[in-house]
């Protein structure tokens, strides 16, 4: 009955439409109420949730990524990819830069969202010119960009490790989140050239060797952030937290004195609208936090286990059951209030079956992220066609190669788990 007052109340505050920060508020004061436990406690987990010192790598990496996405960095990125690729002259080659941008962009965005505006921006069009189905365009700027939720500084790998707890480091979950991220990158790029030689699509063009030499120059100062990032943490020199203020800074100087595409008057416009998406990230944390509390206490983590366990006793057939359970849940609540609710449910029921808590990390986001390609959350799915001005309908009947490879990159991920450990055992052991 406890359980049923918890969940009961949220559900119910989410088809009202209340934001669903409240609603996960309201939902653990109802929790409280039934349990018998002061609404005081509530209170105290609200702000315990937002007091850890880990809370300063979401506004860090934010900034940084949304200074780069918007200086120019998506437009030099895209030059050099094309650089990468032209030399090959393959056919479907702007494709394969598409993918490969939105690879770059990813390891220092850390947003999805803004990997589908940024880059779809600049190549849907560009793609539509050369001789590329628009509706194509669009679905592959979509699906490639759910590599930022994955690949480091992914916002996601942050809210995954407070969601725990803080009992699995930022930096073993920036770690594992790379292979599944190059994978799904190489995996699209395989489905591109199907798609080149099955409907003949256009070769990429060879870059002159002078302009080449300019473009990989140029797109070098925005890559230094990677180095930043991944060299600071591998070698020991950053935390995450340290890695993110130093490639914010690195950010602030590329974009206002290296490329100068960013004017100074816009700056407090992209520092408000910041400062919202952190606000909103904080907020729903501290809610979800009295959240995880109130399930804490009337035993769900334990009541779910033994659910399963009344399933099935085979842990690839609990993988399965949870990659569906996730599937359904991405496609109806967006990511940041999925992780938040769902992970102090689940990660003991994985702990039971064995499973690794950063290896359920990398399914939950890979899972939830798919999610966002798809109705009636989508948020992914939404800015792809506003970008690409295509209609949702127009998206959804070609989608569906996207979403098979998709769902495959996610089978290796669940059922192999070296890809996303063998990188983190490697180098932070």
């Amino acid at each position: 009955m406890d359980i049923f007052v918890l969940l009961g109340t949220m559900i119910f505050c989410f088809l009202i439409g209340m934001p669903i920060a409240y609603s996960l508020a309201f939902a653990a004061i109802a929790g409280a109420w039934s349990i018998g436990i002061p609404l005081e406690a509530v209170m105290l987990k609200i702000s315990d949730g937002v007091s850890k010192v880990a809370m300063l790598t979401i506004p860090f990496f934010v900034l940084a990524g949304a200074i780069m996405a918007e200086g120019g960095m998506a437009r030099r990125l895209v030059a050099f990819a094309d650089v990468l690729v032209g030399f090959a002259r393959v056919r479907g080659g702007l494709s394969i830069v598409n993918v490969l941008a939105t690879t770059f962009l990813s390891g220092i965005s850390g947003s999805a969202v803004a990997d589908t505006s940024a880059i779809g921006s600049v190549m849907i069009p560009q793609m539509e010119k050369t001789g590329f189905p628009r509706v194509f365009a669009t679905n592959l700027t979509i699906t490639s960009s759910v590599q930022a939720l994955l690949v480091p500084p992914s916002h996601n790998a942050v809210l995954f490790s407070l969601a725990t707890g803080g009992t699995i480091s930022i930096s073993s979950l920036f770690m594992a989140g790379v292979f599944p991220g190059l994978l799904l990158g190489f995996s699209l790029i395989i489905l591109c050239l199907v798609f080149a030689y099955r409907d003949n699509h256009p070769r990429g063009q060879t870059v002159p060797a002078k302009d080449a030499v300019k473009i990989t120059i140029d797109a070098a100062w925005g890559l230094i952030t990677l180095v930043i990032i991944l060299g600071g943490i591998l070698g020991g020199i950053f935390t995450a937290i340290e890695a993110g203020a130093v490639a914010c800074i690195w950010a602030f100087f590329v974009t206002m004195f290296i490329y100068r595409d960013y004017k100074w008057r816009d700056l407090p416009v992209l520092l408000h609208r910041t400062l919202r998406t952190v606000a909103m990230v904080l907020t729903l944390i501290a809610c979800a936090s009295s959240v995880g509390y109130v399930m804490a206490l009337t035993q769900m983590p334990a009541k779910m286990t033994a659910f399963f366990l009344s399933i099935s006793s085979n842990k690839y057939v609990i993988l399965m059951l949870i990659n569906v359970l996730l599937l359904i849940l991405g496609t109806l609540v967006d990511m940041a209030p999925s992780i938040l609710i769902a992970t102090p449910i689940l990660l003991p029921v994985m702990q039971n079956f064995g499973v690794d808590p950063v290896h359920f990390g990398m399914i939950m986001m890979l899972n939830l992220g798919i999610g966002l390609c798809h109705p009636p959350v989508g948020s992914i799915l939404f800015v792809g066609c506003a970008v690409g001005k295509v209609t949702i309908e127009e998206v959804m009947r070609k989608i569906w190669p996207f979403y098979l490879v998709m769902f495959l990159v996610l089978m290796a991920v669940t059922y192999i788990p070296e890809v996303s450990l063998w990188l983190p055992r490697m180098v932070l052991r």
